[in-house]
């Protein structure tokens, strides 16, 4: 994590890291102010605050209430040397806890992140730089030697000439990659979390059997989404770049749509369009992208390869934004091997999603087959040591698909996981089926498993599918489980081998699709110096539904986008049509207006929290209409999920609300208790939104220009980095 610090007044320091801030001072008698804690106050707190954390944690995973359980800690300095510290924490716990829960909260103590740190001894490193924004390229992992040369399968260069290429496109892009997290819970299995260290909202995860396939896994996944613009999906990339000469590539095409809102002629083909437009009811006006929410301009058309015969088709980058997230995108060493690993993901999601929906039954993967796979024997027999039981299934549905699964249960809770992989190597599949499991997750994060069900409707419901695509913790059904299988075991394999083995293998793939009667559509993307293709299989390769393109597109953040970032300018007769706008939308009221119009607010402000329901209870007052007020008032106490101090606010509203909507109460006979209740401020704040001094309370003005937004601005600028390399490729720079 990148923590930035700067100067304030005196000895008070500011500390900068992700959407937070810390300030530090230090006593009067060090010539401070004493107006917060010192840099040692805090590290002192923060073991014993990451202890508190870890038994919350195993509390929370089996019931236990903490409201009476108290922790301490004290640091014993050595009187010989003050370096020389002794941290003692002390716990209470409440005499009806067990005997084992008092061992288990103990050892839950013991595997507090920043006692093991300490315990380590990390290392501290010193030194100079001409600029800290330009030093572009953090030390991802310092211990890997240059002359290894480890090749894996599906790799065209060795791990290590992989990650040095791919840390220097990045590096070269300006951006400072840091590693937030790495797990290895299991033997054989890692997994890390890498991010831009100026724009925390670009991340990814990588899997694998080593660390270092591990960090190839997650630079490739981070170059693949900037690519394919992932990161800045359902984002509004600002006015500069909505009205610069290119907005996504700079081969896209702008196309109008017909007088009457219909499609252009020179958009997607008659395959697609029979998938796309199956009612005649999709509309050019539906496919305006949301990223610029330039209208004017038209529909941002992308051109893709069809594969079956070579032709430039163009579809609109809302509709791949809005149907596709990041399935089938991909960058390699070489074109073919992003094919393959492109292919082979979207294989995996499509056979997932045909296992999960048909309730089909998967053949176990014989004992004596999975023995050749001793590294992975042993990621499964660290698991079932620690009681989580492991079923390998084959997935290929009788060697049709280079598909696997892994399936851990969770006797603790009842919950279930069902991860996939695929590839052409049978090995390598079963590898990314069991890493899949594990990614980003410690032993207490499989407490959240959901439970299988035996309800057909659950399984099959559509967005069970998206939680599958998002995080694997979608419904998995009973029938699963079933010892007779549907199909036989296969032991497949696709691997060719050789000098073109990636080629032979993704020319396999497509034939698959082409025997299945799908069409294939490609685009490569070579502007950033690294090799990434994105591919598209309509009617196979969607995580949402055609239908959304029409009755949940992402760009009805146009209707509201701009009335909202200039909400505290708008005049009565502006606010009644954007309440009535809102009234009217399809979303729930329970929808963050971030997500609605596509713009990252600092999660910290009352902007991050905000929700339509809100959104419209702030308009209401504003137009002093208390009646409708209130009523949302009451909605948002009794289902509000925002902060403590914003609920206490409402609550001061709504007693407030209830005086003023009455005629034969007076506000000054409750002041004095209302003030006692709730505080002065609040209660001030509450008057004022009642007699018109205080508009939009708690949110503060910004625009179009997206004014003091400085989270949405560091994503923009992130973007900018690509759109800068893009232009200079095309030499438009």
């Amino acid at each position: 994590m990148e923590i930035k610090v700067n100067y304030l007044d005196n000895l008070r320091q500011e500390a900068k890291f992700d959407d937070f801030s810390v300030i530090a001072d230090q006593p009067i008698r060090y010539k401070g102010d004493g107006s917060a804690p010192g840099p040692f106050d805090y590290f002192l707190a923060s073991s014993a605050l990451c202890a508190a954390y870890f038994v919350k944690v195993y509390c929370a995973a089996r019931d236990i209430p903490t409201d009476n359980i108290r922790l301490s800690q004290n640091n014993i300095v050595d009187p010989e040397n003050r370096y020389k510290q002794i941290f003692k924490i002390q716990v209470e716990l409440p005499a009806d806890i067990s005997e084992k829960d008092r061992q288990g909260i103990l050892r839950s103590i013991d595997r507090c992140t920043v006692k093991k740190v300490i315990q380590t001894g990390p290392e501290f490193v010193i030194e100079e730089v001409e600029s800290i924004d330009s030093d572009a390229q953090a030390l991802l992992m310092p211990s890997l030697a240059s002359e290894h040369k480890t090749m894996i399968p599906g790799k065209d260069l060795p791990l290590e000439e992989t990650i040095a290429n791919m840390s220097g496109i990045l590096a070269n892009l300006g951006m400072k990659i840091e590693i937030a997290s790495w797990r290895n819970i299991v033997p054989n299995v890692w997994s890390l979390h890498i991010r831009d260290a100026q724009s925390p909202m670009c991340f990814t995860n990588g899997k694998g059997s080593t660390k270092e396939s591990a960090l190839a896994s997650a630079l490739g996944e981070f170059i693949e989404r900037l690519n394919c613009n992932f990161f800045y999906n359902d984002q509004f990339w600002g006015e500069e770049i909505a009205n610069a000469p290119f907005v996504h590539y700079p081969d896209e095409k702008w196309f109008q749509p017909g007088p009457n809102g219909e499609l252009p002629a020179e958009i997607l083909d008659e395959h697609t369009l029979a998938i796309y437009n199956p009612d005649d009811e999709l509309l050019g006006t539906h496919l305006y992208d949301t990223n610029s929410g330039n209208t004017a301009r038209g529909i941002c058309s992308l051109p893709f390869m069809r594969q079956s015969d070579g032709e430039t088709v163009y579809f609109p980058s809302n509709l791949i934004e809005n149907l596709y997230l990041s399935n089938g995108m991909s960058a390699g060493n070489t074109l073919e091997e992003a094919q393959v690993q492109c292919l082979s993901e979207i294989f995996e999601r499509a056979v997932k999603r045909q296992i999960l929906e048909g309730e089909i039954a998967l053949p176990d993967v014989p004992e004596e087959v999975l023995a050749k796979y001793p590294s992975i024997v042993e990621g499964i027999k660290g698991l079932e040591e620690q009681g989580f039981p492991v079923l390998v299934k084959d997935a290929s549905l009788g060697g049709q698909f280079p598909v696997m699964c892994v399936t851990l249960m969770n006797p603790r809770t009842g919950g279930v996981f069902a991860s996939f992989g695929a590839h052409p190597s049978f090995e390598v599949a079963l590898e990314r089926s069991l890493t899949e499991l594990l990614q980003g997750r410690s032993f207490e994060g499989l407490n959240d498993l959901p439970k299988p069900t035996f309800s057909s409707n659950a399984v099959t419901e559509p967005n069970n599918f998206v939680e599958h695509f998002i995080d694997s913790s979608g419904l998995v059904s009973w029938r699963f489980f079933s010892a007779k299988s549907d199909y036989d075991f296969v032991e497949w394999d696709f691997t060719a081998e050789g000098e073109h083995a990636n080629a032979e293998e993704a020319a396999t793939m497509f034939s698959i699709l082409e025997d299945l009667g799908h069409e294939v559509y490609m685009a490569v993307y070579k502007h950033l110096g690294a090799t990434a293709c994105r591919i598209l299989v309509p009617g196979y390769s969607e995580v949402y539904l055609v239908e959304d393109l029409v009755w949940d597109n992402t760009n009805k953040a146009l209707l509201y986008r701009e009335d909202i970032l200039n909400l505290h300018r708008l005049d009565d007769e502006q606010l009644e049509a954007l309440v009535e706008r809102l009234e009217e939308c399809d979303s729930d009221d329970y929808t963050e207006i971030k997500t609605l119009i596509g713009i990252e607010f600092d999660d910290n402000t009352v902007w991050g929290q905000m929700t339509i329901l809100e959104l419209k209870l702030q308009i209401y007052l504003a137009l002093q209409q208390f009646e409708e007020a209130k009523d949302l008032v009451e909605a948002f106490l009794q289902f509000n999920t925002n902060t403590v101090e914003r609920g206490l606010f409402y609550q001061c509203l709504n007693v407030v609300l209830e005086v003023e909507l009455d005629e034969e109460m007076d506000i000054a006979d409750y002041q004095y208790n209302f003030k006692r209740m709730f505080g002065e401020e609040r209660l001030n704040a509450a008057l004022g939104c009642v007699d018109g001094s205080v508009r939009f309370y708690g949110l503060t003005e910004t625009n179009m220009q997206l004014e003091g937004l400085d989270r949405h601005l560091r994503l923009i600028d992130s973007y900018k980095k690509l759109h800068n390399a893009r232009a200079k490729s095309a030499n438009l720079a």
